[in-house]
């Protein structure tokens, strides 16, 4: 039982999927506080300073929607996801780009019949489906 467990959490996907949480997890605690210590300051100079940014809400029958806070999770939304793109995956595509390069396709096991146009064996000298004579291994 603790076999088959060890290979599950050893195989490259759990452990990857963990570290990306616990990572993840830490950005975004890190980024929030970018975005309340330095994003809402700058937000509040350029609507004016004061507290106009942290009072910034509409009301629908006397129920409040603050809109600072949507701003602040759209603006750390857009953070971490970049952060991610451009830390993790783009770096990750390109190293496995550059170790998939030396793989080569591999040889055709078949070709169409000239005749029929059916798959056929690459080493077939004659056709098993209209019985016509296939010449050379080209397709």
């Amino acid at each position: 039982m603790l076999d088959g467990f060890k290979k599950f959490i050893l195989r490259g996907n759990a452990v990857d999927m963990a570290v990306g949480v616990v990572i993840g997890a830490a950005f975004a605690g890190v980024v929030t506080g970018l975005t309340s210590a330095f994003l809402n300051p700058l937000i509040k100079l350029a609507t004016g300073g004061g507290e106009k940014f942290s009072s910034l809400e509409f009301k629908i029958h006397g129920v409040a929607f603050p809109l600072d806070v949507f701003i602040n999770n759209t603006i750390s939304f857009v953070l971490i996801a970049a952060a991610v793109y451009f830390l993790v995956v783009l770096p990750i595509n390109t190293l496995l780009a550059r170790m998939h390069k030396d793989d080569k396709p591999a040889a055709p096991a078949t070709k169409k019949c000239p005749e029929c146009l059916s798959e056929i064996p690459i080493e077939a000298r004659r056709c098993s489906h209209c019985t016509q004579p296939v010449l050379g291994r080209a397709a």
